[in-house]
């Protein structure tokens, strides 16, 4: 991780990190140039959410027509990439999600969809969170030939799926080999299927603690296996609900430098209280958390700048190590990292521009300007 300059300046010239320096002193006569007095403020990547499940009151899961439009706004919480979610459904969903992907709108600017994070259908029931039972299915039910098509390639970058059932470890190698990155989830995995699912080509793991057994002395499980492995990236909900603060900092401190924020946000993200859709259910939104009916967890409502302030804060960490959390390690389980998620000559000019308290001023995607706290237009 690179050091950060304290004061400095930072050029770019077709979209792209021409140059970064030391001091305030740029020349730039020889050439036409806009120039941001950035002053007081942090300058940073953009954002990176690999597990976004809608926002603005839109559900991906059931509106996937939807991505576009609150990818356009989602610069306005400083995320300038992304997964569009989609959670336990229909095969048939994510086909029609991939579609989606694939006609991206004539002069659109905004956040991009980097492809879909499928989580599920192939999870333990027996850990189904907020997912419908009814659509989950046994990875050995399927003819592995039928997700040929889910590969970056054709917009399916992550799946999420419970290497202890039936058939997950053929599918983990199948998918891995068609370049997905394959995450442990919404499992029930004791240590030793948790290593064999990490051996076939498991990288990540979906909000570790959530939807998975407990820490235990004796039965260590998904969690131990995730945070005893150096090679396996960790995805955390640091909301303040969905996993004690405390204990955030302990994985961190286990697990440094491969922990990813991520905000696991529904339909409410940007939106005020209420009642709003997550896949097939309800989930009653408070100032607080998102719930169904029966009290389980469905979703989060932590904003993405809250989930950098909060890393900082309970983890004890630089804001340089808290902001990578969220922007070079995503980037790097894509294997996008050579162009985005830092600030290098070179690299895409994806930045944001916040203040000391965390206030989001300013968002641009590929040099452009997409979102100025002083020109609000949503």
């Amino acid at each position: 991780m690179p050091n950060a300059i304290t004061t400095g300046h930072c050029l770019i010239a077709d979209g792209v990190i021409d140059h970064i320096g030391q001091g305030t002193q740029l020349n730039v006569d020889v050439i036409p140039a806009k120039v941001i007095d950035a002053k007081g403020a942090y300058l940073a990547p953009g954002l990176i959410d690999l597990q976004l499940n809608g926002a603005f009151g839109q559900d991906f899961t059931q509106t996937p027509e939807s991505i576009w439009p609150v990818a356009a706004q989602l610069p306005k919480f400083g995320i300038t990439g992304f997964l569009p979610t989609i959670i336990t459904a229909p095969l048939e969903t994510t086909t029609q999600a991939q579609h989606v992907l694939a006609n991206r709108p004539e002069g659109y600017q905004g956040a991009k969809p980097f492809g879909l994070h499928v989580e599920g259908p192939f999870l333990n029931p027996v850990k189904k969170g907020a997912h419908n039972p009814k659509h989950i299915l046994a990875a050995d039910s399927i003819d592995l030939a039928k997700l040929e098509c889910w590969q970056p390639e054709y917009g399916v970058c992550l799946v999420t799926l419970a290497p202890e059932m039936a058939g997950a470890l053929p599918m983990v190698k199948r998918l891995v080999e068609q370049g997905v990155v394959v995450s442990a989830g919404h499992s029930a995995a004791t240590f030793a299927e948790a290593q064999a699912g990490f051996a076939a080509g498991i990288s990540y793991v979906t909000h570790l603690f959530n939807a998975m057994p407990p820490l235990h002395h004796r039965e260590p499980g998904l969690v131990a296996a995730a945070l005893a492995d150096e090679n396996i990236t960790i995805g955390l909900i640091p909301d303040g609900v969905h996993v004690h603060p405390d204990l955030i900092r302990l994985v961190w401190q286990l697990a440094k430098g491969r922990v990813n924020g991520v905000t696991d946000a529904m339909g409410a993200m940007g939106m005020p209280p209420g009642d709003y859709l997550l896949g097939d259910y309800t989930v009653h939104v408070s100032e607080t958390d998102a719930r169904l009916a029966s009290g389980t967890l469905a979703g989060s409502i932590v904003l993405p700048m809250q989930v950098i302030q909060n890393l900082a804060l309970y983890t004890g960490s630089t804001l340089e190590e808290a902001v990578h959390a969220m922007t070079a390690v995503p980037a790097d389980i894509l294997q996008i990292g050579d162009r985005k998620g830092r600030i290098a000559v070179g690299y895409d000019a994806d930045l944001i521009l916040f203040d000391k308290n965390f206030n989001l001023q300013q968002t641009m995607i590929a040099g452009e300007i997409t979102y100025d706290y002083r020109q609000p237009s949503f």
